[in-house]
């Protein structure tokens, strides 16, 4: 999200996003409500990036009605001054089940969790799904650290999963630098979700897809310059361009003619619908 701020920022200049302030670290709702009520006077769009931040958002947001404010992932739009945004992450998630199942050498495929809620659901429905799109003998072993940021616990959850002859693995959340670590140091493969990751160890993350938050920023500007301050569920998706795939050239070896082929067909059958991905 940040990241996307930046670079929207970036794009349309100073008269467009004149400023920009953020809080990292924090975990407390205390702090959290503090830090929204200290920006909400003072700023057209108050973001607060995670669906746990989901009563604060709606405790601060009815003092400040002319302020906008934007939390998720999460579909309750709770106010007219509130958005909510909600990457389908199954969609990637799909996708990159079917380049495990056709990468993997052992037939072991490998999901490094963090909450058993939410997002990570829904990607983790998506992935299993789309591994079972192509075959239905792969093995895939599925596991929660209970943390969003514990890369120590994802890291061990990785190294187990390995131990046990996974060989790609995949996971969201930022608990997964850690695990990617694992992967790297073993030698096995790893499929992002959120950012593209491929930098942190270009020889192991073979794709990513990845969250424009850039475009989700761009519409809410635009829509409180049209008068709406808010009030809508924001789907991120391939159809509407919030959603992309990424993959990484270092690791084209990977992907051949066929499998790329079937990638962009999947992606079209997503965008139609044609393809649906029952999430529980």
């Amino acid at each position: 999200m940040y990241d996307g701020v930046i670079s929207l920022k970036e794009e349309l200049g100073e008269k467009k996003i004149s400023e920009i302030s953020y809080s990292e670290n924090l975990y407390d709702a205390v702090q959290v409500g503090s830090a929204m009520r200290e920006y909400a006077p003072n700023y057209d769009i108050v973001i607060a990036h995670g669906a746990q931040y989901q009563n604060i958002v709606d405790d601060v947001a009815r003092d400040f009605p002319n302020t906008t404010f934007a939390y998720g992932t999460a579909y309750n739009a709770m106010h007219n001054n509130v958005y909510a945004y909600d990457p389908n992450a199954e969609e990637g998630a799909y996708l990159s089940g079917i380049i495990a199942a056709h990468v993997t050498k052992t037939g072991i495929v490998g999901i490094v969790g963090p909450v058993e809620a939410g997002d990570a659901i829904k990607y983790n429905t998506g992935f299993i799904q789309g591994v079972k799109s192509v075959s239905s003998n792969v093995e895939i072993k599925v596991g929660y650290t209970g943390s969003f940021g514990d890369t120590v616990a994802a890291r061990e959850m990785a190294e187990t999963q390995i131990s046990e002859g996974a060989d790609v693995l995949t996971g969201s959340a930022q608990q997964t630098v850690g695990a990617i670590k694992a992967a790297e140091e073993a030698g096995v493969y790893w499929l992002s979700t959120d950012v593209d990751q491929s930098s942190l160890a270009p020889n192991t993350v073979i794709a990513s897809q990845v969250l424009n938050f850039k475009e989700v920023v761009r519409y809410m500007i635009n829509a409180r310059a049209d008068g709406v301050y808010g009030g809508e569920h924001l789907s991120l998706s391939f159809e509407n361009g919030f959603l992309s795939y990424k993959l990484n050239e270092n690791l084209d070896n990977l992907i051949d003619d066929e499998l790329h082929a079937l990638i962009n067909e999947n992606i079209e059958k997503l965008k139609s619908g044609e393809i649906e991905i029952e999430i529980n």
